[in-house]
């Protein structure tokens, strides 16, 4: 019988592999790469992400990576805007462009009948490639030649099918701008890789977030049909306390379930909270807070970690010289929890709010 992982066991054996049991030394660059992935709808979540798990990490340490092209931002995993290295960039988007496509049609199917779609990925990429464009300049661009199709249908048919990376300075920390577009293959110098495997791109899950489920893997990644691609690579099988099968690495690390858990404070978007099944989320954060922190609009809120679970969220409040950071607890903590929690706060304020003159952490 395979053995079983209790829920405080499976949370530290992900807590570790996401870097949130301790802060770790790691250059920026191989946390991005240990990641393998980090939710980057927004520009500034990937810096607190690192901050909240890398000693000594700065914003230049992330915009660096970003302006010397070691790391990028494009649409990967399940049709979101997620940061990676180079190398994942183009070893990951040849793996999840059929899911790319299956996202389109379910949305755009319609809209875009009539429509070749390798003309329009090439008419696409010949624009973006003259020089980088927003999605407004390439919408109006595309409609140019096809004034019959809506510039939104054609822009999303595009994003679909060519690796489209956001450049520099969007996703520089304190920097605004809209987002414009080349493709992967002329910022990075080097083709999408064709030779990526299935079977690599679930080790490297697995080092990042296991023990998971195959369930687990695809919601992660929106590919499909992966059961067969895990049980010939030779994984050790665990199951849950509800009976749910898990796989994991042979010779992954998984810590005692008594292993002490500092608080943490994640960003929005954290991919910790994004990149599992319903059977087994619960290794980081109770159902009964989800309505909490995923919003309607598809807005996932900043959260608290308290020994190693969600506990609640976090926002800050900023107006002139002044910063407070605003924790909605979900349940009590203990008088060292809250002390904890109002330490981290200060240090997160110094990082997010740097300018700021008075600065304060607030329980509401």
């Amino acid at each position: 019988m395979p053995e079983m992982l209790t829920r405080r066991a499976l949370n530290r054996a992900t807590l570790d592999r996401q870097l949130l049991l301790a802060r770790t030394r790691l250059p920026a660059f191989d946390a991005v790469r240990q990641l393998y992935g980090m939710q980057a709808q927004a520009p500034n979540p990937p810096y607190i992400g690192l901050w909240s798990r890398l000693d000594g990490f700065g914003h230049e340490d992330l915009s660096r990576l970003l302006q010397e092209r070691s790391v990028v931002r494009l649409v990967l995993m399940r049709s979101t805007i997620h940061l990676v290295t180079a190398d994942d960039c183009l070893a990951l988007r040849p793996l999840l462009q059929p899911m790319l496509l299956r996202a389109l049609m379910g949305g755009h199917a319609k809209r875009l009948g009539g429509l070749d779609l390798d003309e329009l990925a090439a008419a696409g990429r010949v624009l973006v490639e003259e020089g980088p464009l927003t999605f407004r300049e390439l919408g109006e661009r595309l409609r140019e030649r096809w004034p019959e199709y809506d510039s939104a249908d054609l822009v999303n048919g595009v994003r679909s099918t060519v690796a489209l990376v956001q450049v520099p300075p969007r996703g520089i920390w304190g920097v605004g701008g809209k987002p414009a577009h080349t493709s992967a293959e002329v910022w990075l110098g080097r083709p999408l890789d064709e030779r990526a495997s299935t079977e690599e791109t679930v080790r490297r899950y697995l080092a990042a977030y296991g023990p998971a489920a195959v369930m687990d893997v695809q919601q992660w990644s929106g590919m499909t049909r992966l059961g067969e691609v895990v049980r010939g690579m030779g994984l050790r099988t665990f199951v849950t306390e509800d009976g749910v099968e898990l796989v994991d690495l042979p010779e992954a690390s998984r810590p005692d379930p008594g292993t002490p858990a500092p608080v943490r404070y994640l960003s929005e978007f954290d991919n910790m909270l994004l990149s599992f099944s319903d059977r087994t989320r619960t290794r980081i954060m109770a159902d009964e807070y989800r309505r909490r922190v995923f919003t309607v609009n598809g807005i996932i809120k900043a959260t608290v970690l308290v020994d190693g679970f969600v506990r609640g969220m976090w926002k800050v409040a900023a107006k002139r010289d002044e910063a407070v950071l605003e924790v909605e607890l979900f349940q009590p903590v203990t008088a060292a929890e809250r002390a904890e929690l109002e330490q981290e706060g200060m240090r997160m304020l110094d990082f997010v709010a740097a300018s700021a003159t008075v600065r304060d952490v607030r329980f509401v």
